[in-house]
């Protein structure tokens, strides 16, 4: 459990909270580069880390990210023409670059000076590895390096990237990411490699043996099962600062998520797969489940946004089927990420940590909450954060694996040569 004090600290990230200052000193997925197709093409609407901003690509298609609203009279800029190498505010014709200049004032004669002296906010923004980055942070802080994660190094064709809005706060869906324990249940209870669950309490061994190893960008953790031969099945995942987890998967392609906050009651998760060897970037197929589609989505105090929404959601519990809960499936719902969300979707918009009972198998979620925790405590007293500056360091993978005998050499042996592997 955590005192109320820290979850609040370790849950809220607007500007100015300790957790989303840390935030904010790395680069993070912001935009799909189809959600903005074409130079000129419409903008749109986001909020990320509680700030409501607007994106454009302009004609040389640059990517801006800038502030919602027109310093002149604060008129939405959503509505604005993207045109000629700025979005043109259609209130009074102010238009503004990627960088957030004022570079026409139409409405102000022409021996003016005025728009000199008048800028929009802007954050930096670059488009690699399937996704359009933004950074938040201070100028003088801003890392070199985006995190050179394996997927975003692979060629476009051997990745899989989405993303889908969750109506929580981002911790809840990134622990959900990290517990392994949770696999022999809600998903069904069928690793690879177990067989098939005789009992309706899922997986042959439904209480692994959890082991966390610290390193400078996060932690490696081993989930440990027994096999009815006497062998143990292996799941290690990487947790890599701020909240990216590298999910064990038994073969290519595999799968990492990040969830980055949209505001403290709602949260972007984002998917990437990717395939190294050849093959298919997504064992689940295009959209990985039900079809999606986009739309707008209305945030808790009225502003909109626009959004990829599945046809599952809280408001129609998920589409729970009781009688394939009944007959065929451990809950009733279709796909893995929906049987997440109903999950931490229905912990509330903020779980209330200080009335958990955690056991032994949350050991990888109190590591994590401690080492941000520290982390954002430490910014506050003047240190940075080691991993925002360290992109090199993020290429690496989870592990999936039966070791034939138990002996723990044996999987860490194993795990070194996984990890050491090129990309």
């Amino acid at each position: 459990m955590l005192t109320r004090e820290d979850n609040e600290l370790i849950t809220h990230t607007g500007p100015g909270t300790p957790m989303g200052e840390l935030f904010r000193r790395f680069w993070l997925p912001a935009l799909l580069p189809s959600e903005l197709p074409e130079p000129d093409c419409a903008p749109i609407r986001l909020r990320i880390m509680s700030e409501d901003l607007v994106a454009f690509r302009d004609s040389s298609g640059r990517v801006g990210v800038v502030s919602s609203f027109c310093p002149h009279r604060r008129a939405p800029l959503f509505f604005g023409r993207n045109e000629e190498g700025g979005l043109r505010c259609v209130y009074h014709g102010w238009k503004f670059n990627t960088e957030g200049a004022c570079v026409d004032m139409p409405s102000e004669p022409a021996e003016s000076s005025f728009k000199d002296k008048v800028s929009l906010k802007a954050y930096p923004t670059r488009e690699w590895g399937g996704v359009v980055w933004i950074y938040m942070g201070p100028a003088e802080h801003m890392p070199e390096l985006l995190p050179r994660m394996e997927w975003a190094l692979l060629p476009a064709e051997a990745r899989s990237v989405g993303k889908s809005l969750q109506e929580c706060n981002w911790l809840q869906v990134m622990e959900g990411d990290i517990d392994t324990a949770h696999i022999s249940y809600l998903h069904g209870g069928r690793p690879p490699g177990v067989p098939k669950p005789t009992s309706a309490t899922g997986a042959v061994d439904g209480a692994p043996r959890l082991t966390v190893i610290d390193d400078d960008i996060g932690y490696a953790y081993s989930g440990r099962r027994n096999m009815p031969d006497g062998s143990y099945y292996w799941r290690v995942t990487r947790f890599v600062l701020p909240m990216y987890a590298f999910i064990p998967q038994s073969d290519w392609p595999r799968a990492c998520t990040g969830t980055v906050p949209i505001d403290d009651y709602h949260s972007w998760r984002w998917a990437f797969f990717f395939n190294a060897v050849g093959g298919s970037p997504n064992r689940f197929g295009p959209g990985g489940g039900m079809p999606r589609q986009t739309g707008q989505y209305t945030l808790g105090d009225g502003t909109v946004i626009d959004a990829v929404l599945p046809p599952q959601t809280k408001a129609n519990s998920y589409m729970i089927d009781r009688e394939v809960q009944r007959t065929k499936t451990y809950t009733g719902i279709q796909g893995i990420g929906m049987q997440d969300r109903a999950m931490t979707e229905g912990m509330g918009s903020i779980c209330d940590r200080a009335e958990e009972h955690l056991g032994t198998t949350d050991v990888a979620i109190i590591a994590a909450r401690r080492r941000l925790i520290k982390m954002a405590r430490d910014l506050q007293d003047g240190l940075e954060p080691y991993a925002a500056t360290h992109g090199e360091q993020y290429t690496v993978r989870s592990l999936d694996a039966v070791s034939p005998i138990a002996e723990l050499e044996t999987i860490l042996t194993a795990f070194s040569k996984e990890l050491l592997a090129p990309v």
